[in-house]
């Protein structure tokens, strides 16, 4: 089997590349290679990248039985556990995902606009009038708060606070190109005690999953029915054939929906926040749109509105949180626009090249909304969340929140950029994030309208 091109570069070249420059390493070997090329992104396996919505869609369209979901992404099994649903596969990942769809149907998320609503507003208090502030350190505390009152039921107190802080230390553990290499290496994976890196990893796991185990105990020995947190709906969820999840899977699966909700959902807020004061017509434009909503709205308003959802999609295609989709395992050979590979071979859509073809997206550096208000793009085109039966669950409830944290924001508080600030695209474990920084200062409070949203 011919597999395509790939750069001239060793093998480990290309993997350092993709830990500390990866946007630079797809665009170079996009204009080398084109819509199709071969790269070394992990240690022992070369991953085959398509950037063509048509290749995208044979890829996502394909039988379970040709192609297996799990990929590299088992690099995450130390954090999320083995029973999460990104590494699952086949009957297990299709009765796991029966099990978690419930909670994030749309009319469940009503209950979680007030909570995100409240947790924004006690942040925004924080910020002082004329001091700069860390835009994603605030949008972090948001989508943690968040996560750990809609999705684990904890409110205010000691298991609140303990998760909040052990959870933000385990994540920011890779918050840097150089961290996040421990993730690609697993020679760097030893327990050299507290002091070393994975050592220190492995401890605060250890007192996460007490923690949590602690509470799901506490939830099966004293139940109570109208809770609307998703862990309560997940633990209330049975299969076809009646059983629960075990406790092992929920906490697994509350993992997931940490890691993919919390770090992603911030870094695409402070990212749109960045954009609207990059750009004061942007700003402007979603001001006016802002200003026409009515006094205290429901959700559905909010989240309706064109140019606020526009905004929202623009920050996910110009830098998507997530680079590449799960890659996929070839089981059985398998034709993607011609090109027949051969059982072994890892195939991956490449979410970020896909957003910046200009035969797609014209002038695709440039932040336009406009883009998604003139034109219908497929879920070949543009897929920030991943794509086919692995579509990130949570899509629905991340842009929700983000169209809700930033309505909330604006609405509240006139922002400015500081002058020659530069904010670039950088490596956080398997995201990319903005770089961080007080970029961002509150100039003065702003009162033409209040988002408060009715439940």
């Amino acid at each position: 089997m011919k597999l395509p091109d790939s750069p001239q570069n060793p093998k480990f070249i290309q993997l350092l590349q993709w830990i500390f420059n990866p946007l630079e390493l797809l665009e170079t070997s996009a204009r080398a290679h084109g819509d199709c090329f071969m790269l070394w992104l992990t240690s022992n396996k070369p991953m085959v990248l398509f950037s063509n919505p048509q290749a995208i869609q044979e890829i996502f369209t394909a039988q379970l039985e040709q192609l297996d979901a799990r990929g590299s992404s088992q690099i995450l099994q130390p954090l999320l556990g083995e029973n999460s649903l990104i590494l699952l596969s086949g009957a297990s990942h299709q009765r796991q995902r029966r099990l978690l769809t419930p909670p994030f149907h749309g009319e469940r998320m009503k209950a979680y606009g007030q909570v995100i609503a409240d947790i924004t507003n006690q942040v925004i208090n924080s910020w002082k009038i004329g001091e700069p502030f860390s835009v994603r350190d605030s949008m972090q505390e948001i989508s943690l708060k968040v996560i750990l009152q809609a999705v684990f039921g904890l409110h205010e107190g000691e298991r609140f606070a303990q998760l909040q802080e052990l959870l933000s230390s385990v994540l920011d553990l890779s918050g840097s190109p150089l961290r996040a290499s421990i993730t690609f290496f697993p020679a760097l994976q030893v327990d050299w005690g507290t002091w070393s890196p994975w050592g220190k990893f492995l401890r605060q796991m250890q007192q996460i999953d007490q923690l949590i185990y602690t509470e799901i105990q506490e939830r099966r020995d004293h139940p109570n029915p109208s809770r609307s947190d998703i862990l309560s709906l997940m633990m209330s969820a049975h299969d076809e054939n009646g059983e629960p999840m075990t406790d092992v899977e929920l906490r697994d699966e509350l993992m997931t929906l940490l890691v993919a909700g919390h770090e992603t959902t911030a870094s695409g807020m402070t990212w749109a926040l960045y954009w609207i004061h990059r750009l004061p017509e942007v700003r402007e434009k979603l001001l006016a749109e802002l200003d026409n909503v009515s006094e205290n709205p429901d959700w559905n308003e909010v989240s309706r509105l064109p140019y606020l959802t526009a905004v929202c999609q623009e920050t996910l295609r110009i830098y998507p949180i997530i680079m590449l989709g799960i890659p996929r395992i070839v089981k059985s050979p398998i034709k993607i626009m011609g090109d027949e590979f051969q059982p072994g071979t890892l195939l991956s859509p490449c979410i970020y090249l896909t957003h910046h073809r200009p035969d797609l997206y014209p002038e695709p550096k440039q932040f336009k909304p406009e883009r998604f208000l003139e034109r219908q793009y497929s879920q070949y085109e543009y897929l920030p969340f991943g794509g086919g039966n692995r579509r990130c669950i949570g899509m629905a409830f991340a842009m929700f929140e983000m169209k809700l944290v930033l309505a909330t924001v604006l609405s509240q508080m006139d922002l400015g950029l500081i002058d020659n600030y530069s904010v670039k695209p950088t490596r956080r474990g398997i995201t990319l994030a903005p770089s961080g920084g007080k970029w961002l200062v509150a100039t003065s409070q702003r009162q033409k309208v209040k988002i408060s949203v009715e439940v």
